[in-house]
Parts: C-alpha cells; sequence; structure tokens
C-alpha cells in the first residue's frame, strides 16, 4: 500500500502524486510492505543509495543513519509489546532528499494519521519549513511511543515484585527473566537511538529544523535511565525471590525436622515397650503399663511442642509486612515520580 501526502506553504494534499515535486511541494511518501518490483522502481526513480536499497532487502532492524550522496537513510524501529512478555520490533526505513522523504514499514503503523496530524497542529511550521521538519517530526513521535512502552513495563516489572514477596511461583521467575531480556534489549536499542539523535544534532546544527528533534536528544537519555533502574529492579526481584524459595524450603524442612524429633522418642518407647511389656498370650487385655507408657507418650509429645513453640519454630508471629502492602505504596510513588519525570 502507498500514500502520497503534499504540501508546501499554500496547501496540503492528502492525496498526492510524485508529479507533486517538481510543483513546489515537499512530498512524503509511505510503502506499506510494498512488493520487491514497487519498490526497486522507486529507488532508480529516486536513485537510492545501493547499500542502503541492500539494507532495507536485508531486513535490518538495528537503528542507524548514513549521510549519502543525494540523501540521508535512516533506520527507527516501532516497538511494541504484543503481551507483557513479547516485545516486538518493527523497523522504520527512511530515505530522505531534498523535497522528498520515504518511509518504508512492514505493518501499517498509522504513520498517515500521524503526518498528516503534524501538519494540522504545527501547520504553519512544517509548511513553511523543508522536508527535514516532518522528518524530524515523525522520530521525536517514535521516541515518544517508547515512553509509554516504558510505562508498561514498569507497571508489570512491579507487580512480579509484589508477587515474589507474596507467592513466589516458578512461573513468576520465568517472567522475570523474560523482563530481564527485554530491558536487555531496549538499553541496546535506545543506545543505538540517541547515537542517531546525537548525529543529527551534531551535524545538522545549520539547519533551523533541527529544533525538532533537539529536545528528544534529553528524552531518550532519560529513557536509558530508566531502563537501567529497571534492570537493577529486576536483579533485586530476582533476589527477592531466590530468598523466599530459599525460607520456604526452610520453613518445610524445619516442620520435617519437628515431626521427626518429636516421633522419635514416641517410636522408641513404643519399641522398647512392645518388645518387652506386651504378652501376645494375652493380646485381648491391656498390657502392664500401657496407661503409664502413654501418659508419658503424650507428655513428651506435649513437651517438645511446648519447646518449638517457645523456640518459635512453630506458631511464630508473622508481620504484617508480609502481605506486601508497603510495595504497593512503593510502586505508587514510583508511578508517580515517573509520570512527573515524563
Amino acid at each position: 500500500m502507498k500514500t502520497i501526502i503534499s504540501y508546501n506553504t499554500k496547501d496540503i494534499k492528502t492525496e498526492g502524486s510524485l508529479e507533486d515535486l517538481g510543483n513546489g511541494y515537499n512530498t512524503w511518501i509511505d510503502l506499506v510492505s510494498p512488493g520487491g518490483e514497487e519498490f526497486l522502481s522507486l529507488a532508480n526513480k529516486f536513485k537510492l543509495n545501493k547499500e542502503a536499497v541492500e539494507t532495507y532487502l536485508n531486513n535490518s532492524k538495528n537503528p542507524e543513519i548514513r549521510m549519502l550522496d543525494n540523501h540521508t537513510f535512516t533506520i527507527m524501529s516501532e516497538l511494541k509489546n504484543k503481551d507483557p512478555e513479547t516485545l516486538v520490533i518493527e523497523p522504520i526505513y527512511f530515505f530522505l532528499g531534498k523535497h522528498w522523504l520515504i518511509t518504508i514499514h512492514s505493518q501499517d503503523l498509522n504513520l498517515k494519521e500521524l503526518v498528516e496530524r503534524l501538519l494540522k497542529v504545527k501547520n504553519e511550521k512544517i509548511k513553511e519549513s523543508q522536508i527535514d521538519a516532518l522528518y524530524y517530526n515523525i522520530l521525536a513521535e517514535i521516541v515518544t511511543k517508547y515512553e509509554q512502552l516504558l510505562t508498561a513495563l514498569e507497571l508489570s516489572i512491579n507487580e512480579y515484585q509484589r508477587q515474589s514477596f507474596v507467592r513466589p511461583l516458578p512461573s513468576i521467575f520465568e517472567r522475570i527473566e523474560i523482563l530481564s531480556r527485554e530491558t536487555i534489549i531496549l538499553r541496546r536499542h535506545f543506545w543505538r537511538v540517541r547515537n542517531v539523535i546525537n548525529f543529527l544534532v551534531h551535524n545538522e546544527q545549520d539547519k533551523e529544523e533541527i529544533k525538532y528533534i533537539e529536545m528528544v536528544n534529553d528524552d531518550i537519555s532519560q529513557l536509558i535511565d530508566f531502563v537501567e533502574s529497571f534492570q537493577d529492579t529486576i536483579n533485586s526481584i530476582r533476589e527477592l525471590y531466590v530468598a523466599k524459595v530459599s525460607l520456604q524450603i526452610n520453613d518445610t524442612m524445619r516442620l520435617l525436622t519437628i515431626f521427626t524429633v518429636i516421633l522419635l522418642p514416641l517410636t522408641l518407647i513404643a519399641g522398647i515397650y512392645g518388645m518387652n511389656g506386651v504378652d501376645l498370650q494375652n493380646f485381648g487385655t491391656l498390657p502392664t503399663g500401657f496407661i503409664p507408657v502413654i501418659a508419658l507418650m503424650v507428655v513428651i509429645a506435649i513437651g517438645l511442642l511446648l519447646f518449638f513453640i517457645k523456640k518459635q519454630w512453630l506458631l511464630a508471629k508473622v508481620s504484617n509486612e508480609g502481605d506486601g502492602s508497603h510495595y504497593k505504596q512503593a510502586d505508587e510513588q514510583k508511578n508517580h515520580d515517573f509520570k512527573q519525570d515524563n
């Protein structure tokens, strides 16, 4: 699917054409999953660099920028969460010329609605500027969407943190590991995006339109800081999970030890008494000393139970902190701080 929007200081054509280029228009061309012949035809018409064309055909996803002879080639990516544990990277390829901008991507990313909105909201500013202004604004919008992704990621991390504290399960640990891999991918991705933004800021300072991208430079640095803090939080959750599982194992072993300690003397007494105090020929009558032996066993069992209770091995008081309420309060405060920073 091909979309062409042409504009100048006096007019905006939402159904533009390639012929508008020779009539004083800036032209944006958007291709969604173009066929090989369609793309190569466009590449020949605009004399796109062969290396840039090969990079696109190889479906490279890493953000990068190249200043070529007659145009600038850029790769950016839109990031989406297909679900809380699946990160989808959708590359967008930019070919920027003097009066034209080509964007190519494999899925419908609503770029047409974005461009139409930019031309309406920032109508005069963009219409009076070169095509670079539209290019910079699209890049800025892509980075802005990263903030929404990180907000959703933070909520997932906070929820797993709470679950790890209340009831650590193997499934939670698996999800934590998935989130850890996602944060590593995001950090590398944001570093590459920052390199692209820095390159534009330092090499396009003579252009007035660069102001549209300068503010994004600080935003992407802040996003990197947030991702690194998320990684620290995930490491803390991992340590918390291991500690809680160890405590659960200790509780289980302690309970088994208590049963063993209580049953061992009772078994010993029952064995000795059964071997020496029970007359098998008079099995229907109570053996001599049966009542005292049972009483002794009950006293020993009760005594051991009282001993373990006194040592707080049994019926120990549990702090109210175990309900995870303090984590909930901390999470709400972190969410508030994150929104303020953005």
